[in-house]
């Protein structure tokens, strides 16, 4: 398993195959409030050849200022846009105790993009939304987050 966490460089290596994918962890990352659901993914391919594309950095300034003017916001959003462009599969965990906007925002922009899974846990305030928006789309939905590490190793 290789890991990519932003904003390291995402170019490919030359040791990738097809049988090595890269999956883009999308979803909930609300610190202190979303549980750390990237690492449980990553703990349990830990012996394979999949590459993760992670936008969680550990320590996040929340009081950034959200503006395309600013350096350090302005790449983070454009790394992770560029990572979802750059993966085979997307992976989304949307947490029930946040509000989780702009993985709403990143389901949208990959609707029809053929190579997403989505899990929504009961009591996540838009379930009904991301249930219609997958069903519409034909977006593969699953239970938990063992449901997105079968879809990540299915060829």
């Amino acid at each position: 398993m290789n890991v990519i966490i932003s904003p390291e460089n995402l170019t490919i290596p030359s040791t990738w195959t097809p049988e090595s994918p890269y999956v883009f962890l999308a979803g909930s990352i609300q610190q202190g409030t979303a549980i750390e659901w990237q690492k449980e993914i990553m703990n349990q391919c830990k012996d394979t050849d999949i590459t993760f594309l992670n936008p969680r950095r550990d320590k996040w300034d929340v009081t950034l200022e959200q503006k395309i003017t600013n350096k350090i916001f302005n790449e983070q959003v454009t790394w992770e846009l560029d990572a979802m462009e750059l993966a085979d599969k997307i992976v989304v965990y949307i947490d029930p105790k946040t509000t989780s906007p702009i993985t709403l925002m990143e389901l949208g922009i990959h609707a029809n993009s053929n190579k997403i899974c989505v899990c929504c846990p009961e009591g996540f305030y838009r379930k009904g939304n991301v249930d219609i928006v997958c069903k519409y789309y034909n977006i593969p939905m699953v239970d938990d987050i063992e449901g997105l590490i079968t879809f990540i190793n299915e060829k």
